[in-house]
């Protein structure tokens, strides 16, 4: 059974519970540290998909390595490889496939609902079994414009696009991996991006209460929308 590869972008944003379900499954991975300048891999033949994690940056503006990516998901792609992008990696897919990166009218940090369409039959398969309406974690500046031939699953009252599939390449601008660690981190890593509270940012007090209760609903979620990503990465066995 080949691997799914990890692309880590900041230790503060591991794989975390999507890593766990994989070894739930007795599914292999590995894990590239770009952050401790790790060279990204290109070789496609071993591996069965490519999960692109969050991060700091501007896909916009692309460094070197970002274009590693960029070009390395361009080839997943032709090659219908099974991706996964969470955050900067959502966006790096949306770079990639041909649509837009830019920067949204507001952070949008915390805890936030988002909502999908139940009359769309592309969202009713990532998203059948969960309520039209969840709470996840965010922590996001930058928005995309839908590559061609994507489908629109998900928005927030903050940012219209939260998440869209292309075949078996899903992104997600929200994280459904995210431990109640993690966000204790983020939290004290970023603490100016929450100097002012708004509707779509909260307080480090807000967003670090509940952490145990709030995560174990968002495994919820994850377990259904992972989960079906996954059955694509390994339909054959």
């Amino acid at each position: 059974m080949k691997p799914v590869r990890f692309f880590r972008h900041v230790a503060c944003e591991p794989p975390g519970y999507l890593g766990r379900m994989l070894d739930q499954r007795a599914c292999p991975s590995e894990l590239i540290c770009i952050d401790e300048g790790v060279t990204v891999p290109g070789d496609l033949d071993t591996v069965a998909a490519l999960v692109f994690m969050g991060g700091p940056g501007n896909v916009a503006e692309p460094t070197e390595w970002m274009q590693q990516e960029l070009a390395l998901i361009q080839e997943a792609a032709a090659r219908g490889i099974p991706v996964l992008g969470i955050c900067l990696g959502a966006q790096l897919i949306s770079q990639a496939l041909g649509g837009v990166v830019m920067p949204g009218e507001s952070l949008e940090a915390g805890w936030h609902t988002v909502e999908w369409p139940e009359n769309s039959s592309p969202a009713r398969h990532w998203f059948a079994g969960l309520p039209s309406r969840f709470e996840v974690f965010q922590w996001h500046a930058h928005t995309w414009s839908l590559p061609p031939g994507a489908v629109a699953l998900a928005r927030s009252a903050c940012f219209e696009q939260q998440a869209f599939a292309i075949g078996n390449i899903l992104a997600l601008q929200f994280h459904l991996e995210i431990t109640a660690e993690s966000i204790q981190r983020i939290v004290a890593r970023y603490p100016g991006d929450l100097e002012q509270v708004s509707e779509c940012v909260q307080s480090a007090a807000a967003i670090t209460a509940n952490l145990d209760e709030r995560t174990r609903s968002l495994y919820r979620v994850a377990e259904v929308i992972f989960g079906r990503w996954l059955d694509r990465v390994y339909a054959d066995g």
